[in-house]
């Protein structure tokens, strides 16, 4: 669900990267407080596997492209902090390194995916693991794509309205909501399932890994 360079305006982005570069700061303090060494190697491979996720995209209508993100596990496995951080170094290196998402758009998708993302499904997971694990995890999948599918296509349709030419034609991205919400959302919606399913399965693998490096 990358918005790449071009499609939002300078008085959107400029204002997202002041309050991003803030909440960057925070997190890192926090990370370097925080983090225990042995988590390191946890950490990196989810990582890289959120890399590997996110590079797997399928364009879809709406100016961007739906796939999984593995946003829900850094968000459960390491906190909502650490998984902002490491979601948007994968974005940086994606839009380096592949021209996936893009700079300018940069602090809006780490926003949307990581902590958006991230933080919904910490919070649900929270309030659904009592009951069940398993739900909960699903459900955590879902709502971390959902959440900044939703996100990003209020974002891109607010274009139009926001930077236009003086007879009106929008100067960056020409889709208003009715458009940008049901193209991003329906598809993420879908994913989300796959998202949860993966969830479940990656954190009980991580679970059974852990306990065999204590034994």
């Amino acid at each position: 669900m990358h918005i790449p360079d071009g499609f939002i305006a300078p008085q959107m982005y400029l204002p997202a990267y002041a309050a991003a570069a803030g909440l960057w700061t925070v997190g890192l303090r926090r990370l370097k407080s925080r983090l225990r060494e042995e988590t390191l190697p946890i950490l990196a491979a989810m990582t890289g596997f959120a890399f590997v996720l996110m590079t797997i995209a399928v364009p879809v209508p709406g100016g961007t492209s739906a796939h999984a993100s593995g946003v829900a596990l850094l968000a459960i496995l390491f906190g909502v902090w650490t998984c902002f951080l490491s979601v948007s170094l994968v974005l940086l290196l994606q839009a380096l390194l592949f021209g996936a998402g893009g700079i300018t758009s940069l602090p809006l998708n780490a926003l949307a995916l990581g902590l958006a993302g991230g933080g919904a499904a910490s919070l649900l997971f929270r309030a659904l693991s009592r009951r069940s694990e398993k739900a909960a995890l699903i459900a955590a999948g879902w709502i971390s794509v959902t959440v900044p599918a939703l996100l990003l296509a209020i974002v891109l349709g607010a274009q139009p309205r926001i930077a236009h030419a003086a007879d009106g034609s929008p100067l960056f991205f020409p889709f208003g909501f009715a458009i940008t919400i049901p193209a991003l959302l329906i598809p993420h919606a879908l994913v989300g399932i796959g998202e949860g399913v993966l969830t479940l399965l990656v954190y009980r693998l991580v679970g059974r890994l852990r306990r065999g490096r204590e034994r």
